[in-house]
């Protein structure tokens, strides 16, 4: 048993080492979209925006959007299916900007999940050159848009995303969003969406021109992905669209969930999707994050001191990578490393209990609806 912790944690040190370095020239290609200058002549933006049961957020987040500096702008809000107060405050919002267009979704056509439907009929009434997919309950800075349009126009890309700030409220849901972030970061390695030679892409902001858009296939090429922001970028990159991601920290933000119990209900739509509905995936992933991240907390007081010296290498590893993403990539403190090792398990927590749940319900319930797990493997 020695003997395979050993060779583990000797192989870690060497695998935090390559992330470190990779990370080191990753963000320092990232561009911040705070640095930007504005576009104030151009072409119509697009903005479309899918809502259910959006009450609580929908109103004010529309209204941080209406105040941009960028002028040529028309909104497509699209009901979809709403049965709280959704509907009511859209044709309220409509009737007040006439740039607002509405589109209200009654039924939920058979092979589509709601989101990607609803932007999908949202940007069939679009008329604008580039279309900003984004969500109901995302709050922009007034100069969001102009900076975000000159960037995608100076470079000539097909495709932008932007990374927001994911606040959050509470201690423990912090420590959560700063660790998802991290694990995400260099298992997607989302900087390479911003080298032309790879085939990797990322989606948050979903920033694209109507013409690739089109020519990707529209949402009708992801329509069974509960993961649609990702799925859409890492494609259009696939397919060689000239893509850029950025970070925008102080231009958009969104509260992930609103406390620890919401973010476990949220990721049972994607954590499964994410490791391709495979259950391999999901004991590796459990596998691998109790042996890089929790594991090297408890032995680093083991008696042998080889096995002592390596965890701690292990933790000064993960400790570098960790500071680096949250500084770069979150308004987070690095000080919550503190309590790595207790996040983690959180994290592995949120996995199986995702996974499980998909197993027994049969696929994955999201606002009201169920998708049946066979669908959604058959549209991988």
């Amino acid at each position: 048993m020695v003997s395979i912790v050993t060779i583990l944690f000797r192989l870690g040190i060497f695998v935090w080492i390559v992330f470190i370095i990779d990370a080191l020239i990753g963000l320092s290609n990232l561009d911040c979209l705070e640095n930007e200058d504005c576009l104030t002549d151009g072409p119509l933006l697009s903005v479309i925006v899918a809502a259910r049961n959006e009450e609580k957020h929908l109103r004010e987040s529309i209204v941080s959007q209406l105040s941009q500096t960028y002028q040529k702008v028309e909104w497509i809000l699209v009901n979809d299916r709403s049965t709280d107060d959704t509907e009511r405050i859209i044709d309220q919002l409509a009737a007040s900007d006439s740039r607002i267009k509405t589109v209200h979704i009654r039924e939920l056509p058979e092979g589509w999940l709601g989101k990607n439907h609803a932007l999908y009929k949202g940007s069939q009434s679009a008329s604008g050159k580039w279309l900003l997919f984004t969500d109901a309950d995302i709050y922009y800075e007034k100069e969001a848009f102009a900076k975000a349009l000159h960037y995608a126009e100076r470079l000539k890309l097909d495709h932008l995303t932007a990374a927001p700030n994911l606040f959050a409220k509470g201690f423990w849901l912090k420590t959560f969003v700063a660790f998802f972030l991290f694990g995400f970061s260099y298992f997607k390695r989302p900087w390479l969406a911003n080298n032309p030679k790879s085939k990797t892409g990322i989606g948050a902001f979903n920033l694209v021109s109507k013409t690739a858009y089109e020519m990707f296939g529209t949402h009708e090429r992801i329509k069974m992905r509960p993961d649609d922001d990702l799925q859409l970028g890492m494609k259009m990159k696939k397919d060689g669209f000239r893509q850029r991601i950025v970070t925008a920290l102080q231009l958009i933000k969104v509260e992930w969930y609103g406390n620890l119990q919401e973010a476990f209900i949220g990721l049972e739509k994607n954590t499964f999707a994410g490791l391709n509905y495979r259950l391999s995936m999901v004991l590796f992933a459990i596998f691998g994050v109790f042996t890089t991240h929790v594991l090297p907390f408890i032995t680093v007081f083991a008696a042998n001191n080889t096995i002592a010296l390596l965890s701690l290498g292990n933790i000064i590893g993960s400790g570098i990578l960790y500071v680096m993403i949250v500084k770069r990539m979150t308004v987070f403190s690095p000080v919550l490393f503190l309590v790595f090792p207790i996040t983690a398990l959180l994290f592995i927590y949120s996995i199986a209990r995702a996974s499980y749940l998909t197993f027994q319900r049969g696929g994955i319930m999201w606002r009201g609806t169920t998708y049946p797990l066979r669908e959604l493997r058959e549209k991988e």
